[in-house]
């Protein structure tokens, strides 16, 4: 069967709405996993005897697996196409699940989280890739939005419920759980979404294609025009998101596991109600003069702006000011389209997976690098609010630097071109 889409006719109606639910419940599912360190955090640091810059390596794990998988999974999903891509994917995610369960210490705790990061590390890049083929320009920022939504609803899973669930079946029946709910999203892949084939421009008479290879997309002005952006402003809020707003929590702000748990449920709901509006609104803020472009460069230094006020205020500043910077972070969410509509549709999955392979290479650099400086912090003598405030004001700095080279490219870029099919 022909891919659906694959005669330039975008999908609409049921076929699209179930095509969009298999592959929300495979993020969901993705998004709980990347998300859980920070709810478990207070647990494993009391079974293992974890430290900060442990904490950090734990978690980031995860993102490095996932990071690795990126420029493979590119040419894979263009190779052979989402379905079965992210299938064989969440089979790793499986055995990742497991290990993690039956690890009895903390190095085969980290192997087994890096194999989760690379098993899920298609969970959104094969769906986007499915977007720009089967979705019209509109549909996919919509599509993108929402997916970005059913996120932040894993995430949402992870906190407080997790809390609850954890008395029942310990971290350890958790990862079996999650396991279990891997393997019927790789059987409602499998049932649901109609076999495809990649989307392939044909090759001219004097063989391969020039100027397709990853050197060409790393050129691209609209990769390069959001890179510093994705890497240390967006990485850094899906670092604070997943892991360290929790410990800021409970260690600067005073709240116990149950409440930070609670503060984290207060975030990730924030985000979900984000992106819901953000899929709602995009069409008619573009027909308005707003195109997601323009709207990255005017929103971003909100993001600075309440990361400033949150430092500032600190064992003051907790679950609602956290939500305020992570919700003021999600215009930069928007750039993942706009690289992907940048390629034609056949370099789709290498382009979208170059700009993931910079998000979370930057989610993993942050999330470690910010518990080594609150280490350092400690190491240096300050208190543990003078660390965090130490570690979160460099990754600051940062946000800053990258903040003003995109600001610097925007104002001397032309509108982003496209790589060309011949």
């Amino acid at each position: 069967m022909s891919p659906p889409g694959s005669h330039g006719t975008p999908l609409g109606g049921r076929q699209a709405l179930v095509l969009f639910l298999v592959f929300a419940w495979a993020y969901f599912l993705s998004a709980l996993i990347r998300a859980v360190t920070a709810t478990l955090a207070p647990t494993l640091t009391a079974d293992l005897g974890l430290g900060p810059g442990d904490l950090g390596l734990l978690a980031g794990a995860y993102f490095l697996g996932f990071a690795a998988m990126q420029l493979p999974l590119g040419h894979w999903l263009d190779r052979f196409g989402p379905r079965r891509v992210l299938a064989a994917f969440l089979a790793v995610a499986v055995l990742g699940c497991a290990a993690f369960a039956l690890a009895q210490g903390f190095a085969g705790l980290t192997v087994a989280r890096m194999l989760i990061g690379a098993g899920v590390s298609a969970c959104l890049m094969a769906p986007l890739t499915g977007f720009r083929r089967w979705f019209s320009p509109t549909q996919q920022l919509r599509a993108n939005s929402w997916m970005l939504m059913t996120g932040s609803l894993g995430m949402l899973a992870s906190t407080l419920p997790v809390q609850w669930l954890l008395p029942l079946t310990g971290w350890r029946g958790l990862f079996w759980l999650l396991g279990a709910c891997l393997t019927l999203s790789i059987a409602s892949l499998w049932w649901w979404v109609p076999r495809d084939r990649p989307a392939c421009a044909p090759a001219p008479a004097g063989g391969a294609q020039a100027g397709e290879g990853y050197a060409a997309i790393w050129r691209h002005p609209s990769l390069r025009r959001y890179a510093g952006l994705g890497f240390v402003n967006y990485g850094g809020m899906i670092a604070l998101q997943t892991l360290w707003i929790g410990p800021w929590l409970v260690q600067v702000a005073g709240w116990s596991p149950a409440e930070s748990a609670a503060g984290l449920f207060v975030v990730n709901a924030a985000m979900l109600v984000t992106f819901l509006a953000w899929g709602l609104v995009l069409p008619r803020l573009q027909a308005r003069g707003w195109p997601a472009a323009r709207l990255i460069t005017a929103g971003t230094p909100f993001s600075l702006g309440v990361l400033t006020l949150n430092l500032v205020l600190g064992p003051q500043a907790t679950a609602g000011h956290w939500a305020l910077f992570c919700v003021s972070c999600t215009f930069m969410a928007l750039a993942q389209p706009l690289v992907g509509q940048a390629f034609p549709t056949h370099l789709a999955g290498r382009a979208l997976s170059a700009f993931n392979l910079v998000i979370f290479a930057g989610v993993f650099a942050m999330q470690w690098s910010i518990g080594l400086a609150v280490d350092l912090g400690h190491a240096l003598g300050l208190d543990v609010i003078g660390a965090y405030r130490l570690a979160l004001g460099l990754y600051g700095l940062l946000a800053v630097a990258a903040y003003l080279q995109h600001w610097r490219a925007s104002r001397l870029a032309l509108p982003p071109t496209r790589v060309s099919a011949e």
